[in-house]
């Protein structure tokens, strides 16, 4: 007997050592090949934990935002390093420098000749060569003064307030005739992109919304996913997906060219005009990949945005009830025929969507590349190693924040972030070109909800999912009741 428990004794204390030995060998991998390799220069970067080989850390990213609790994945980078701003690890398939403190967020955002676009691959494929993802500074900066001119400024976002208006009554109106809950957010998506196809698509976008609309749920859920293009993958749907995206895109193009020359002009026909130094225009494949990269990133995030600051609304009674007096003090229930004047002179409702940018932290992080060796507050971004600009970090850090957790418009009394500070549309001069759009559609759809609605959850509480986009499991399922 007792052989047999020496015999079994050692076998455990081989299979302990083994496992250990293998564990150690393993997590040494990532460390091995992207670390020590540096040499010398390895001293100076900041601290952090390569994770295993090929995932890296993604096992623990994606468990951590997959809780209910999406920020302990930096608090724990914090409580186990200290508050260094920077920590190396490996995400997305790259070595990579986190940087989470306002300072240093900014510092990479404004410096475009040190750093370049750095998104994941599955990121870069399904926007398309051309997106701006992708294209160089020198590039962006000239299609973006061309392409933005119609979502910024005051004459241009004035003209589309009418049109917003009358989607948002109408939608608002329908949604509270329904006997059974909507999912609010999948409906304020159609709002949305009602208003971003308007003006990219002008008359063509009636007939191909619904077919462009379906697609577009496929083509975010894999935007950030791992570029493994076999079935029952995400990416390999969005990938499926952009392509009937590009052919019906490709189909409105040349319909444009042959059977609308006098319809109602959109973004497609200015980037149709585009000439280059050369006087050569853009090739289709061009324009589709910018028209893809636009209509995606002018519905998605403000819709989601939008459902967020009701649901904040509806669980803040109080706030809920000072935003309506705001409103009610200035309009009718029933008044109609907002401004840009109107629109601006709602100060807690511009407080309440601010709160609401920071709080849901709609996109967590923006992606960079270091260029060359980049030296920051003493620490080293290796050439090649992308950069991820933390913005959920900065926005629930206690110490730029207080309370962070709590939905409190009044912080933004008299408040003027500091640099680095508030990202939701990120900064520099890749800075988000429908900030501004988007907003528009938030505050207008929130002024004629606040006025003649309210909200009744069917499931309060529930489950929320925080990938690609925050959101609840259910999409906020729910009732949309008049009030009388």
């Amino acid at each position: 007997m007792g052989l047999y428990l020496n015999i079994l004794a050692l076998i455990l204390a081989v299979l302990l050592g083994t496992y250990v030995f293998v564990f150690g060998f393993l997590k040494k991998i990532n460390e091995w090949r992207y670390v020590s390799s540096l040499g010398e220069k390895k001293h100076s970067l900041p601290p952090g934990d390569m994770g295993w080989p090929i995932i890296g850390n993604m096992w623990s990213f994606l468990k951590v935002f997959r809780s209910n609790d999406p920020d302990t994945f930096i608090y724990n980078l914090v409580k186990r390093y200290g508050r260094t701003g920077m920590y190396k690890t490996y995400l997305f398939g790259s070595p990579s420098i986190i940087v989470s403190i306002p300072e240093t967020c900014r510092k990479v955002l404004a410096d475009d000749e040190q750093f370049g676009l750095g998104y994941p691959l599955s990121t870069k494929q399904l926007t398309g060569k051309k997106s701006f993802h992708s294209i160089p500074n020198s590039e962006h900066k000239r299609l973006r003064r061309l392409t933005t001119a119609p979502i910024n400024g005051h004459e241009a976002l004035s003209m589309y307030i009418g049109y917003i208006e009358e989607i948002v009554v109408n939608s608002l109106d329908e949604w509270s005739s329904m006997k059974e809950p909507i999912e609010l957010l999948n409906e304020i998506r159609q709002f949305t992109f009602k208003v971003i196809t308007h003006i990219f698509l002008g008359s063509t976008a009636e007939s191909v919304m619904g077919s462009v609309e379906k697609r577009y749920a496929d083509l975010t859920y894999g935007m950030k996913s791992a570029a493994i293009n076999i079935p029952g993958f995400a990416f390999y749907k969005a990938l499926k997906a952009r392509k009937m995206l590009v052919k019906i895109l490709q189909g409105v193009l040349d319909e444009r060219r042959v059977n609308d020359p006098n319809g109602k002009k959109g973004m497609i026909d200015l980037l149709m005009e585009i000439e280059d130094e050369n006087g050569q225009k853009l090739p289709d494949e061009d324009i589709i990949d910018l028209l893809l990269m636009f209509l995606l990133a002018g519905h998605e995030s403000s819709a989601h945005v939008a459902m967020w600051a009701i649901l904040y609304l509806h669980n803040n009674p109080e706030i809920l009830k000072k935003a309506k007096e705001e409103i009610l003090k200035n309009r009718q229930s029933t008044e109609k025929g907002l401004t840009l004047k109107d629109i601006r002179e709602m100060y807690y409702l511009q407080k309440v969507i601010d709160e609401t940018l920071r709080r849901a932290s709609v996109s967590f992080c923006n992606f960079r590349e270091a260029k060359v060796d980049v030296n920051i507050n003493g620490y080293l971004i290796p050439k090649g190693w992308k950069v991820l600009v933390w913005n959920r970090g900065v926005h629930m850090d206690p110490q730029v924040y207080s309370n962070p957790k709590e939905f409190l418009p009044q912080r933004w009394e008299n408040h003027q972030p500091r640099a680095g500070s508030f990202l939701p549309f990120g900064a520099g001069s890749r800075i988000c070109p429908g900030a501004d759009l988007a907003k528009l559609e938030i505050s207008i759809f929130l002024h004629y909800f606040l006025l003649n609605y309210k909200l009744e959850q069917i499931n309060p509480g529930g489950p929320i999912v925080y990938l690609p986009l925050p959101r609840p499991v259910d999409n906020c399922l729910a009732k949309v009741m008049k009030i009388e």
